[in-house]
Formats: C-alpha cells, structure tokens, sequence
C-alpha cells in the first residue's frame, strides 16, 4: 500500500513539474532554513552551491541548479564516517565552518575549517553528487574561512581569515585576510604568507569569509565583515596586482542591512560568494537572517540578489541589486531557462534502504545503529541523550518554515524507566523540546540551559498515562510558540500540556551558528539496552495559517 502511495505521489510530483509555468520573478531566500555561509561555482550551465554544517553529518550539503532559483540537494562533501569522525564532546556550533566550492581542470574541490579538531583542508571529486575524497589537511593554515583562486597561469592561492603578522590585539575583534599560494591537490602551502588586509576601515571587526575574482584584469577580493550579527556586512578591495596592495572600495560595504534596525523583515546579511551566468550577468549568494517579532527561529538562511559590476574610481565594484541595494523578499528573476526540481518529500514512508538526503545526524554514527526494512525506520536505543555532546540515535531534518507540523508514528514498548523514544525539537543540547513514550506515559520535556551556561536540567513539563504500543507524536509550530499532541489517530489527537515557548530554540536564546531541527530519537539513558524503536513514517509538512493552538483539543 505504501508503495502504491509512494509511486502516486512521484507521478504528481513529475507532473506538477512538467506543468509548471516560469514565472518572472522569484522568493528569498532561496534555500530556507540552517544554510549558511554559501559558496558557489558554475560549470557549464549548471550551478553548484555548498554550505557550512556545523556539528551535524553528513556535513556539507551540496545542492545544484540550472537557474539560481530552484535547488536540488545532490549530496554531502562529508559522506562517509571515516572521511572526518566528529568526536563526542564537539562543542554546538563547532565543526565545519565556512567551506569554498570551486571547479578546475575537471574536478570539484571544496575548502573548509574543521573547527573544534584539526583545522582546515581540502576534498576533491569529479562528480560533486559525490564520491569525494579523504580530506587533506593543510598545515600551518591558521585561521577559518578559507577559498582556493586559480590566476590565468594555473598556478591556485589560498586565501583565508586570521592574522598572521601578530596584530591581532590592535583593537578588539580585529582580524584579517592573508593569502598563499598552495597545491591544492596535495593540500600542500607553497613560498610565504601575506597578509592581504584587516577590513575596509579602522577599528572593522571580524574580517572573514574571503572570495578573490579576476574581473576585467584587476583582481577583486570579497569578504564578510562586522560578525554574523546585525552588523555584519559585505565589503570588497581592490587590486592591479595579484599580490597587492589591495585598497579598500569606496562604496564599502557594497551590502549591508546593519543600518536599517532589528526591526527589519531581513538582517544580518554577509558572507557572500559571486558567479557569473553563462550569459555573462552577475549574481551573488549570501546568507541572511528572517525575524518574527524580534526572533529569528530558522537560523541563517541563503539568499540571492543580482549584481551588476561597475567601472569606478576605487577599480571593479560590484553593485548590488541596482537601484534599491539591500536583499528583497521577491524580485525578477536571473535570465536563465526555468528548471523545476522534484519537491523535498514531505512524508518520509521509509521504503527505501539508505535514509534521504534530508536526515541527518549529531556528530558522526561510529556504527549503523538504525535500518530501514519493511517500511519502517528501525532505531537502536542507546545509552546517549540529546543532552549530552555525543552521538545520540537522533536522525533529524532541518526545519524550514515559520509555521509547520511534524508528526511520526511510533511503535515502542518498555518496561524499563530509563528506555524512551518519540520527537524531538533540538537547536543545541541545552535547548530542546523531548516529547517522548516511556514506561507507561507519554512525556513532554523542555530543556532550556540560560545563557548556554551551568547544568542541563530537563523539566517535566507534562504527563499522561499511556500503554499502548503504537502512538503518534505531534508537534505544530506557529512562529513563536509550540504545541504538542499524541494519540492513537492521527485524526484525532490530544493535546500535552500548554502552548510552549519556541523561543528557546531561537538565535536571541540558543545563540551561536547552527539551526534547528526536528526528528525522530530514541534512548535508554546511560544504560545498555537491547531495545528497538520503530517508526512507520515522518511527516514534515509547512503549514501557511495553523489554526489558533488554543483551539487544538
């Protein structure tokens, strides 16, 4: 039955794609949700984006398009456990920072930071859908954020955020930009350092995120400036020299929204890379956050805007979307033939063998403690928790909408306290939402750690008695607030407790760089156990107006 439904839902899918007619213009941010930092390179006409992913595996997302609009996720950079084991203990937001993706000669390179372990370095392949390579460390690269150029000679630099000149106490939050040339297919640093610049002005702050462009024969360096916060901010310098000086521009920073107040629909814009289209037109990614009454829930997101690069008194100055110079919510579309991709699969009925490109992990799974069989999702309770730096069984998808509903069917049964499994909201350790099945009861949980500081002490928000074997979890967000429910239908759930505070997984009160998300977990709590859960389907659906939670009975 499964099946058929499965093959009912592709042919609509296919057929609403076929159908599907190109409008004139197109919807920020183009990739919603945790997708930061994006970095993007053009092969032919077909473009290629990665983003950073923190703690969480597979790491480094890689989608593609052939109109800068539509994305469909092909792989991860990081795909395999033994590629990069991300250690117990690997603090949240630490891990896999700022990557670079760029193409030469045939293959794909990607260059990152491994913050928390072993710094920066490079995977290869010729196919980004992947396999990619085994990293290659980088010695003697300190600092983040760095990127790979080729100049007209083949010969390829790497550019990168840190001070190296020991300037770096100055004045605070003062960093820079410096650059090398490398190998980049032995990861290997070449001749001497140079720093390159400390930001476009006095006393700027948290220089990062370097991109280095030919255009026109000048060279153009783009960064991120002023912390991914509200003062973060676009800036760029230029050059006649591959080597320098590079002088900041006199339109810097060419894009910010740090001007306009919290209050704006769209903040803390930055960190952008640029491609040219194979029609010769200019557009830049760049990551940026949406508020909902003074919260941001959805972490940092991509966005697109146009760029029309100029001849000006500084050199080769990019201007960003004409006429307006700020990211826009819609605006008209890149000149490029529309190309819809299969939409992401809302109900996750588990009838294939490997999980799909959505779910992810905390950290990297030492060994395969889950299985798809017989439709269903098979999870292994072990005796981590979502509240400790580990791996936990936690398989989880990014949230993507201000209001939406997430739901699974749970088939589980213990008599043991410590044993539980159900649904999680998670952001970091500290804060979460558990709402889980145990012994004889089903339990919400909230854990909200203040300040990201002193003991995580997870609070019983409320329980009911329930013994049943089979029962389904729901959780329905709209914008700042949660409500859970269960039941044995999912036409006919009850509520747990009272409306919750989505806020505790907010940037204002988790802080720091990752998202959040939502999936299915299970646990037996410092104990060893032999015990399974089973879950017969994920359902994450974006809801445009949730009825008022009040009224949920």
């Amino acid at each position: 039955m499964k099946n058929i439904h499965l093959i009912v839902v592709l042919i609509l899918a296919t057929f609403n794609i076929i159908a599907q007619e190109a409008p004139q213009r197109f919807k920020n941010p183009i990739l919603s949700g945790f997708y930061p930092d994006p970095s993007i390179c053009r092969v032919g006409d077909t473009y290629y984006m990665v983003n950073s992913s923190f703690e969480w595996y597979p790491g480094l997302p890689i989608h593609k398009s052939k109109d800068l609009v539509n994305w469909e996720k092909i792989g991860y950079g990081l795909h395999r456990p033994d590629q990069i084991i991300y250690k117990d203990g690997l603090d949240n937001s630490h891990g896999i920072f700022a990557p670079s993706i760029r193409y030469h000669k045939g293959t794909f390179y990607i260059i990152t930071t491994m913050v928390g372990q072993e710094g920066n370095f490079i995977i290869t392949a010729k196919n980004p859908a992947g396999p990619w390579s085994d990293p290659m460390w980088i010695k003697d690269a300190p600092g983040i954020d760095p990127s790979l150029f080729w100049e007209d000679d083949g010969r390829c630099y790497y550019t990168g955020a840190g001070i190296i000149d020991g300037s770096s106490k100055e004045w605070p939050g003062k960093n820079g930009i410096w650059m090398q040339e490398i190998d980049p297919d032995e990861g290997r640093l070449l001749g001497e350092k140079k720093q390159l610049t400390y930001g476009h002005a006095s006393n700027a702050r948290w220089a990062e995120g370097p991109h280095l462009f030919k255009i026109d024969g000048e060279y153009l360096l783009l960064i991120g400036e002023g912390g991914t916060g509200e003062y973060h901010a676009v800036t760029v310098f230029n050059s006649k020299h591959l080597w320098g000086p590079y002088l900041p521009n006199h339109a810097n920073p060419v894009m910010t929204h740090r001007h306009l107040g919290k209050t704006h629909p769209i903040g803390q814009t930055g960190h952008a890379d640029l491609v040219q289209t194979q029609s010769g037109d200019w557009w830049s990614v760049m990551l940026a956050k949406r508020q909902v009454d003074g919260y941001v829930t959805l972490a940092r997101e991509t966005f697109l805007a146009q760029v029309i690069m100029t001849h000006q008194e500084s050199g080769i100055t990019p201007i960003f979307n004409p006429g307006v110079g700020l990211l826009q919510e819609e605006q008209e579309r890149p000149k490029l033939p529309w190309t819809a991709v299969p939409p992401l699969v809302e109900k996750d009925e588990f009838e294939k063998t490997n999980l799909g490109l959505e779910w992810n992990f905390l950290r990297t799974p030492r060994y395969q403690w889950y299985k798809q069989q017989h439709g269903k999702l098979e999870i292994d309770l072990r005796p981590e928790m979502v509240t400790e730096l580990k791996n936990p069984s936690y398989i989880a998808q990014r949230t993507r909408h201000h209001d939406y509903k997430a739901s699974t069917k749970l088939t589980f049964k213990t008599r043991k306290d410590n044993e539980k499994a159900g649904l999680v909201i998670y952001r970091r350790h500290g804060n979460n939402y558990q709402l889980l099945k145990q012994k004889n009861e089903i339990v919400l949980i909230k854990v909200f750690q203040k300040d990201n500081k002193g003991p995580i002490k997870p609070q019983i928000i409320a329980s009911v008695p329930y013994t049943n074997k089979e029962v389904i979890l729901e959780a329905r967000v709209q914008n700042l607030t949660v409500q859970f429910l269960y039941g044995e239908n999912i036409k006919n759930l009850k509520t747990i407790g009272q409306i919750q505070d989505y806020t505790i997984v907010s940037d204002e009160l988790a802080q720091k760089f990752n998202g959040v998300y939502v999936g299915m977990y299970a646990t037996s709590s410092g104990l060893e156990s032999k015990n399974k859960a089973l879950f017969d389907w994920f359902w994450y659906k974006p809801e445009n107006a949730l009825k008022n939670l009040s009224q949920t009975k």
